[in-house]
């Protein structure tokens, strides 16, 4: 069965007015199959180019370009076989001929390759997580459930309170299930929603890009200590940890080399800049104070405590392969935020994740703060069997979909889905 036609159309995301591209790929028999691409509100300065239009159209965010070139470069794949990903990936790679895709448009190629994967999995007739699986490589007879990351408190790029510090997550470490690591990440952040309305009143609870809360503090220790005592109220001390997304990229100062926890306090009298080493240096202090199991930072965290601790890389990487490739020789830290639209199509994304867990290290499958209601991750993660994903809280509907969809596929699976609980493989 072979690919009929491509369509391209816009979409409302998740974190503002802006739209993202989304293609609608028709199989021969007639069947859609949908793809929506995410957004970033924190993005990597390495990451393939989402293609916007400028202007005053949706404040510039408009993607009336990108949706344009996937109607073309659709053209192009009619008559393709879609259980085929790497040959419509090459095709789709080989007409942007850019290194970051910045002709078509990493948003247009990833929605068509996306959407393409979905057809494959439709004409093999599987599932698409065994669809991902057999195209990475990896058995379809069992299959690793992933933990559930969730991010509930929101600041840096997410909020619009003081917090510099990006995501503060739960982590369900042991837990029976995904159904029940879920449950229990849910029951925390509802008994947060409490302590937070009793602490900053009414408004602190007013959520953030990907749904966690906002209250108005800018102090980290002060967002980790109402995780400590949401989880202790909770009933789950010995079984929750912490992990950080600290996005430090949106508050380095490249010139001077230099963070500054201070960036969003108006007016900023530069009290709280800190050098790298003094920024590693405060990720020691938390990690030792707190039950944090995930980081994202630098090759002298890494070494400092990349054995107890996971150091992921988000910016650092982009999902790109060579990127990487170079930061396994380096050391540079021991895990791989897994974003697809860094990268901008599924086989650069598998290739990615190969290369990561080749070196050893954990691969943690990753939304993005614009996103959509596709549930495309929930399926790659499980289909790469990373056994881990971040999904933003437990609540929002485009935050959801992606957990009722594993959901889904644990109950489908049944006794051939395990649930190891924490790990970094």
């Amino acid at each position: 069965m072979a690919a009929g036609k491509a369509m391209g159309a816009t979409a409302s995301r998740s974190a503002s007015s802006a739209v993202i591209a989304s293609a609608d790929i028709y199989t021969s028999d007639g069947v859609l199959h949908r793809a929506a691409v995410p957004s970033g509100a924190s993005t990597g300065v390495h990451e393939a180019l989402e293609l916007r239009d400028g202007g005053s159209r949706y404040a510039g965010k408009g993607v009336l370009t990108a949706v344009a070139n996937v109607k073309d470069v659709g053209t192009q794949l009619i008559g393709a076989d879609p259980v085929d990903q790497a040959n419509i990936d090459e095709v789709l790679i080989t007409a942007d001929g850019t290194e970051n895709k910045g002709k078509l448009g990493a948003n247009a190629i990833l929605a068509v390759s996306m959407a393409a994967a979905k057809a494959g999995a439709w004409v093999a007739q599987v599932p698409l997580y065994a669809h991902l699986a057999n195209l990475a490589g990896r058995s379809t007879e069992a299959y690793t459930m992933p933990v559930p990351l969730l991010n509930v408190i929101n600041g840096g790029e997410h909020a619009g309170n003081g917090l510099a510090m990006q995501e503060f997550m739960l982590v369900p470490r042991s837990a029976d299930s995904f159904a029940d690591a879920l449950r229990m990440g849910a029951e925390v952040y509802h008994v947060l929603k409490g302590l937070i309305k009793e602490a900053y009143g009414p408004d602190g609870v007013a959520v953030g890009d990907e749904g966690g809360f906002a209250p108005a503090i800018d102090s980290n220790t002060a967002a980790l200590d109402l995780l400590v005592a949401a989880i202790d109220k909770a009933g789950y001390a010995d079984s929750m940890g912490l992990a950080m997304d600290v996005a430090a990229s949106e508050f380095f100062d490249p010139d001077a080399g230099t963070y500054d926890l201070g960036f969003k306090t108006q007016p900023n009298d530069g009290s709280r800049v800190l050098s790298g080493g003094q920024l590693s240096d405060l990720y020691a202090e938390y990690a030792a104070k707190y039950p944090i199991d995930d980081f994202a930072n630098t090759k002298a965290l890494t070494a400092k405590l990349g054995d107890s601790v996971q150091i992921v890389g988000d910016d650092l990487l982009v999902t790109n392969p060579a990127r990487i490739a170079t930061a396994v020789a380096d050391s540079a830290c021991n895990g791989l935020l897994l974003k697809v639209n860094q990268i901008g199509s599924v086989t650069e994304a598998l290739e990615a994740a190969r290369v990561a867990r080749e070196a050893g290290w954990g691969v943690m499958v990753s939304h993005r703060s614009g996103e959509t209601e596709d549930t495309f991750i929930a399926d790659l993660a499980v289909g790469l069997g990373c056994g881990q994903i971040k999904t933003g809280a437990p609540a929002r509907s485009e935050r959801l979909a992606k957990y009722n969809q594993l959901l889904r596929i644990e109950e489908e699976l049944a006794a051939a889905a395990a649930y190891p609980g924490w790990t970094r493989n």
